[in-house]
């Protein structure tokens, strides 16, 4: 026999009850999914705030280098107007070397400043006014170099006076030399004592001390040599020196250094022996004879002798005494 399962019609059919909810998870899914939302914003935002800040600092550097380049423009150009102020003036005074110095403390400072890596906007404001400072030294400066200028001009022209005064007066001055020292010359070539009159003998002493009179050379012991010295009005009175050369019949002026023998400059600069240097007294305007021996270590040889005699550099006279041989009738 067979059996069908057939549901029963009366008895009721159960109904599962609904699964209870976890509201617990939920709640701390919610919360984590707000927490990492509020981070993500966050992180936003900050990024943007820092985007924000970088932005800022980039305008703010870039304000600042503008603001540092214009302000070393300005140093450069008041230092270029003070260099050329400084090369302008070559007078230096006081109050001058004084602007010097404290326009280069205030150049070295604003340099400083303007050099610095880092530099605030405190230190830009400072160099800032430290320039404008500058400038108005600077023309104060310009307006004390303008007067030393003036004054230089001035003292550049009064010079000039000078000068030309000087110039004229030394121009007059060496004028007045030349006529002065021109005169001199005439003078002292005018005062040039002339020689005349010459006697010239040859002398043989004997044992008793008296004298003879020769022409023999061999015979001759001495020269005397008497000559005078004319009137000249210009010569002034005193002792005259008088160079007398003795030269011998075979040319040769004679000297003998043990015997006062030496040698002169004539006017033309040439040095010449003398035999004998002889000083007078002479008296302005006077004639003046003057007489003097020369006694020689050697004989006297045959022949001409010439004496030549100098004063002041110049021949004033020459006479010449022939010596002859000895012989048997002599």
């Amino acid at each position: 026999m067979a059996f069908e399962n057939f549901p029963e019609a009366d008895k009721p059919i159960e109904v599962a009850p609904p699964p209870k909810k976890n509201t617990g998870r939920a709640v701390l899914i919610g919360l984590l999914v707000a927490a990492l939302l509020g981070t993500w914003g966050y992180i936003i935002y900050d990024k943007n705030k820092t985007q924000e800040t970088i932005e800022q600092k980039d305008t703010a550097i870039a304000t600042t280098n503008t603001q540092r380049d214009e302000l070393q423009k300005e140093l450069e150009d008041a230092a270029m107007r003070y260099d050329m102020l400084k090369t302008s003036n070559s007078k230096k005074d006081s109050s001058i070397t004084a602007q010097d110095k404290d326009i280069e403390e205030k150049k070295a400072r604003i340099t400083t400043l303007l050099t610095k890596v880092n530099a605030t906007q405190s230190e830009l404001s400072e160099a800032k006014r430290l320039i404008a400072s500058l400038n108005t030294d600077i023309e104060v400066y310009k307006s004390q170099v303008e007067v030393l200028q003036g004054e230089k001009i001035q003292l550049t022209q009064e010079k000039a006076v000078v000068t030309k005064q000087r110039d004229r007066a030394r121009k007059d001055y060496d004028s007045a030399t030349v006529v002065i020292k021109d005169k001199d010359n005439l003078l002292d070539v005018g005062s040039t004592l002339h020689a005349s009159n010459f006697n010239i003998v040859g002398l043989k002493e004997k044992s008793s001390g008296k004298e003879k009179t020769t022409t023999t050379a061999k015979k001759v012991d001495k020269l005397r040599i008497t000559f005078d010295l004319d009137e000249n009005m210009i010569t002034p009175s005193g002792t005259k020196e008088l160079y007398v050369t003795i030269i011998a019949p075979d040319g040769t002026p004679i000297a003998v250094e043990g015997l006062g023998s030496g040698t002169f400059v004539t006017r033309d600069g040439e040095t010449k022996p003398y035999t004998k240097k002889v000083d007078v007294n002479y008296t302005k305007n006077q004639r003046k004879t003057v007489s003097f021996d020369w006694k020689q270590n050697s004989d006297f040889t045959s022949g001409n002798y010439k004496i030549e005699v100098y004063n002041n550099g110049f021949k004033v006279g020459e006479a010449f005494r022939p010596l002859k041989k000895g012989g048997l009738f002599s």
